[in-house]
């Protein structure tokens, strides 16, 4: 077979995101059909730049679902080699396809261990999307849990919880993250015991959430308190200690040390975004009127600071979710975290970069997808943004 021209090969390349685009296209269909009843995010529709970063980050969410979860759109094994395609060109056809039931073509190439890249690619995105998100979203709900009480109460609690957040600020963002990832930092353990004390935040965060809503229904507090206690024991015993009782749960060593990482490195800036958001939200009129009800302190944090405090916070969560995406690139292209097989996007960067003077096609597609992974998660930042102004 001859190599595919370029036509051919964006052809073949679109035919293989069939997944995502179907999926792309009910997501818009019911968001825009939906959308005055859907809040901040329906209002998201009402714009632009907003539409079109959500367009970019979904599309990568759905890539990596379809691609690396399910296994759809990818064509090749990430981790398979094939003899003679060693950084060959985009379009090149695969020997004995046929006979060893194959994909036919190598449709953005091989890399410099006859790897296909396109599949890589895929791949890469999965990686991303088991980590920045929900690292992201742990460093959140500690930066939430500490930075209310911090701004409501203020005083001894605040001036201690802020000089611990400077401490760890201090040091500059990107040498902390390596230095947590570090081989010999990760021997001793550390990582594990700071997974141990940060995983128990969701945990306490979410029975504070339940216990201050329904501190007046006690039967259905006493239910979602043990839920929450329950479930969130079980994944913590797993997630943290690898610990499970029923053996479901269990998280590789090497991605548990990126995930502490990211969440420890991420908790202090969004105690600091927390605390000052709750000092400026709990002189406002309806704050007092909640002290007045008699409400308890929780719940005020909970219940009538943290809601209006929640377009700066989507905003920054979006924000930190691409910077999070940057510092696992960083890392995978320094080798450092994940497991050097790895098809994170920073690994074939790196990979890719040895010969980029030769070849410029093991490199380029991984970073062109950062690229505009990163890009999309800010022009959603922007959008959700101007959309939160108005509301």
């Amino acid at each position: 077979m001859d190599p595919l021209g370029w036509g051919e090969i964006i052809t073949r390349i679109l035919i293989q995101f069939i997944p995502v685009w179907i999926a792309l296209g009910l997501t818009f269909a019911v968001s825009v059909t939906f959308k005055r009843r859907l809040g901040l995010y329906g209002k998201l529709f009402d714009s632009v730049i907003g539409m079109f970063g959500f367009a970019l980050v979904m599309f990568w969410v759905f890539t990596g679902i379809f691609g690396g979860g399910f296994g759809w759109i990818v064509t090749h094994d990430v981790l398979a080699q094939i003899s003679g395609l060693k950084n060959k060109e985009p379009g090149i056809p695969v020997p004995d396809a046929e006979a060893l039931g194959l994909y036919p073509y190598y449709l953005m190439g091989g890399d410099n261990l006859a790897r296909d890249v396109f599949s890589r690619m895929i791949v890469g995105a999965w990686e991303v999307m088991k980590i920045a998100p929900f690292a992201t979203l742990f460093a959140f709900m500690v930066g939430i849990t500490l930075g209310l009480p911090a701004g409501y109460y203020g005083g001894r609690l605040d001036t201690f919880l802020s000089f611990l957040a400077n401490l760890i600020l201090a040091f500059p963002v990107i040498l902390l993250f390596y230095l947590l990832v570090t081989p010999e930092i990760v021997l001793t353990g550390i990582p594990v015991y700071m997974a141990g004390v940060l995983f128990l935040f969701p945990i306490i965060f979410l029975t504070i959430l339940f216990n201050s809503r329904f501190f007046t229904q006690p039967s259905k507090r006493n239910i979602y308190v043990a839920l929450t206690l329950a479930i969130g024991f079980w994944v913590y015993l797993g997630i943290a200690w690898d610990a499970d009782p029923l053996g479901l749960i269990s998280f590789p060593p090497n991605l548990l040390v990126v995930f502490v990482a990211v969440v420890f490195v991420n908790s202090p800036t969004v105690f600091r975004i927390v605390r000052g958001l709750a000092m400026d939200i709990k002189t406002r009129d309806y704050v007092a009127a909640a002290q007045t009800r008699g409400e308890g302190p929780w719940y005020i944090m909970l219940w009538e600071i943290l809601p209006n405090a929640r377009g700066p916070l989507i905003v920054d969560f979006c924000l930190r979710i691409g910077y999070t995406s940057i510092l696992l690139g960083t890392l995978g292209f320094f080798g450092l975290g994940l497991s050097p097989e790895s098809p994170d996007w920073g690994s074939t960067i790196n990979e890719g970069r040895k010969l980029l003077s030769i070849y410029l096609h093991p490199a380029l597609p991984p970073a062109m997808a950062l690229l505009s992974l990163v890009l999309g998660l800010n022009l959603l930042a922007d959008g959700l943004r101007e959309e939160s102004l108005r509301d």
